[in-house]
């Protein structure tokens, strides 16, 4: 049998954990798995971000991570619901429909699904 890898986490600077866990959930609509002195991790729908505490925000600055989803467009209504503040998604030339979300700390968060997908 081969070695196989089952899922991505996408391990993300974080400049406070609380603000994090908060933003993450009351804008974003993810829960929270755990957390501790060093380490916030929050899901939804199956996907899990995990946070370190990093003191350099530029670290976070020049960091993302992409996440498929099913429905852009229901994100942003739900985000903008949620009083995020953003703009519509952009059906990008690589064929993919986007909507962007950078956190408090600057990590950008990349909502992708494929262009083919009505709008």
């Amino acid at each position: 049998m081969s070695a196989s890898i089952l899922t991505t986490v996408p391990v993300l600077a974080s400049l406070d954990l609380d603000q994090s866990r908060v933003f993450y959930a009351e804008r974003l609509g993810f829960e929270t798995c755990l957390q501790t002195a060093d380490c916030l991790i929050v899901e939804r729908d199956g996907a899990e971000l995990h946070f370190w505490p990093c003191p350099e925000r530029h670290l976070a600055e020049n960091t993302s991570c992409y996440v498929r989803c099913a429905d852009v467009e229901a994100l942003h209504r739900e985000f903008a619901e949620r009083g995020l503040p953003l703009a519509p998604p952009v059906l990008r030339p690589w064929g993919m429909r986007e909507l962007y979300v950078i956190d408090p700390h600057g990590n950008l968060l990349k909502f992708g699904e494929p262009a083919d997908v009505p709008a």
